[in-house]
């Protein structure tokens, strides 16, 4: 199977994620244009989505997963990523080198399973690795077992575990990846990728 990965600019990007994501029941608070935008503003980011045709009218396509990764530096204006960052220093190490953060991302329950999302996770590595970055960093919940399982898949490693105090499902989870070329050598999947305007 091809995968139809479209690459976004920011603006229009952050329109269609936030758009997308009304598609995710499990996001509790979705993203707005304005925050996604923001964010990126003024760092090296990605911003993928992938589609495919609708079951019942295979003419018609559809945005069915989507990913967006960013720089994380070292020293971090974001009292959000300077958290983050706080929180991985003593697990990723950012002096020298440059790390990437996959943000925000998921699949709709319908095509599920069906290498969507790997194929972003490949594309992001494959952008990656070029634009130098050397290691990339996820962080989710316990409770995303969907999620988790894909991470797995991809061989990413926990470095980090933060049990919550009360509802070990609430408890956060960070894994990595370091971006060698070994590991583009392992991507499986078959990707066309176009740019949006």
């Amino acid at each position: 199977m091809e995968y139809l990965i479209k690459q976004y600019p920011l603006e229009t990007g952050a329109l269609e994620i936030q758009y997308i994501e009304e598609f995710f029941g499990e996001f509790p608070r979705k993203k707005t244009a304005h925050e996604i935008a923001k964010r990126l503003q003024g760092r090296e980011y990605l911003i993928l989505i992938a589609e495919a045709p609708l079951p019942d009218d295979p003419g018609m396509v559809a945005p069915v997963s989507f990913k967006v990764v960013h720089e994380l530096r070292e020293f971090e204006d974001d009292p959000r990523l300077q958290d983050l960052v706080s929180r991985l220093r003593d697990s990723i190490k950012f002096e020298g080198r440059n790390v990437l953060y996959s943000w925000i991302g998921g699949t709709r329950r319908d095509w599920r399973g069906q290498g969507h999302f790997r194929a972003l996770t490949e594309e992001t590595e494959a952008w990656a690795h070029t634009s130098g970055f050397h290691e990339v960093v996820v962080k989710t919940k316990n409770r995303f077992y969907d999620m988790r399982g894909t991470l797995d898949q991809l061989e990413f490693n926990v470095i980090k575990y933060e049990v919550h105090p009360t509802d070990n499902r609430e408890s956060k989870v960070y894994l990595s990846k370091q971006l060698t070329s070994d590991v583009l050598n392992a991507h499986t999947s078959t990707r066309t990728v176009v740019y949006a305007d």
